[in-house]
């Protein structure tokens, strides 16, 4: 059964990045999302599209705050909002649940928010699947590898070793 969830907290090249190396991830769109209320602006995310006879949607949230600063809020964070952006009530259930039961794993708050998904807009086609279009780019070296190896180093027995052999 194919689902969808929405990531936002770092740039949206890294985020895109990570979940692409997800064994069960099958689509990831990367750009925009906004929400509603004091959420409502534009912040760098991407809708993660998966298959959850393959990864469990806490197992997506867990990648998630282990590869970015879900407990810093940094001066950029209207830019890189720190959310799961949920498609109905269910989701927001079971990611809250899950950011709690992951507290213990981090020495600070987790900060991430669960909000509703309300708006998406998909980035230029030219920046779309940027860390696998450009792997040699000095951003992607210096910014999206070190997140690959946490993921790599954390997740495993998830992440599809044979996209993130050069590493």
């Amino acid at each position: 059964m194919v689902s969808k969830i929405g990531f936002g907290g770092s740039c949206h090249w890294c985020t895109e990045a990570i979940f692409l190396s997800l064994k069960g991830v099958t689509a990831v769109k990367q750009g925009w999302i906004a929400s509603d209320g004091q959420n409502s602006t534009f912040s760098e995310a991407v809708i993660v599209e998966f298959d959850l006879n393959t990864i469990s949607l806490q197992t997506l949230i867990a990648v998630h705050l282990h590869t970015h600063s879900c407990t810093v809020n940094h001066s950029m964070r209207a830019k890189y909002r720190s959310a799961v952006y949920t498609f109905n009530q269910t989701q927001a259930t079971i990611a809250q649940k899950a950011i709690e039961a992951l507290q213990p794993e981090f020495e600070s708050v987790i900060i991430t928010k669960v909000i509703p998904f309300k708006r998406f807009r998909l980035n230029s086609d030219n920046y779309l699947n940027y860390y696998y279009n450009n792997p040699d780019k000095p951003f992607c070296h210096n910014i999206v590898n070190p997140k690959l190896r946490v993921l790599l180093a954390r997740f495993s027995n998830e992440a599809d070793v044979g996209k993130l052999i050069h590493l």
